[in-house]
């Protein structure tokens, strides 16, 4: 069974900083697309990142760009999303995705596994 497990949101001032992590347990990822999409109340959910697990290119959106980087430690099987110079508008709960192709994608309807999601919130 795949369990996507998010931690390290909270209560951050503007222009600090978190990193968000989501432990993958349940099988091999070497194959998939992680990826890290939000959502902020009323909006849709949001692409934020994503990349293959084997290595290769790691895709942003434009509005993250910059200032938050994914990155994977394979030894312990944890993804993390590092956020700097945070924005109020960047305030949302954030998701950890996976998805069973190697081939990134943006689209949230395209990956296959989600995790319960953790708060981001960014003062002003």
């Amino acid at each position: 069974q795949v369990q996507l497990v998010e931690s390290g949101g909270g209560l951050v001032q503007a222009g600090g900083s978190l990193r968000l992590s989501c432990a993958v347990s349940g099988r091999s990822f070497s194959r998939h697309t992680m990826g890290w999409f939000r959502q902020a109340p009323g909006k849709e959910r949001e692409f934020v990142a994503a990349f293959s697990w084997s290595g290769g290119n790691t895709y942003y959106a434009d509005v993250v760009k910059g200032r938050f980087t994914i990155s994977r430690d394979i030894a312990e099987n944890t993804v993390y999303l590092q956020m700097n110079r945070l924005k109020p508008e960047d305030t949302a709960v954030y998701y950890c995705a996976a998805r069973s192709s190697s081939i990134v994608v943006t689209a949230d309807n395209l990956y296959d596994y989600w995790g319960q999601g953790t708060q981001v919130t960014v003062s002003s």
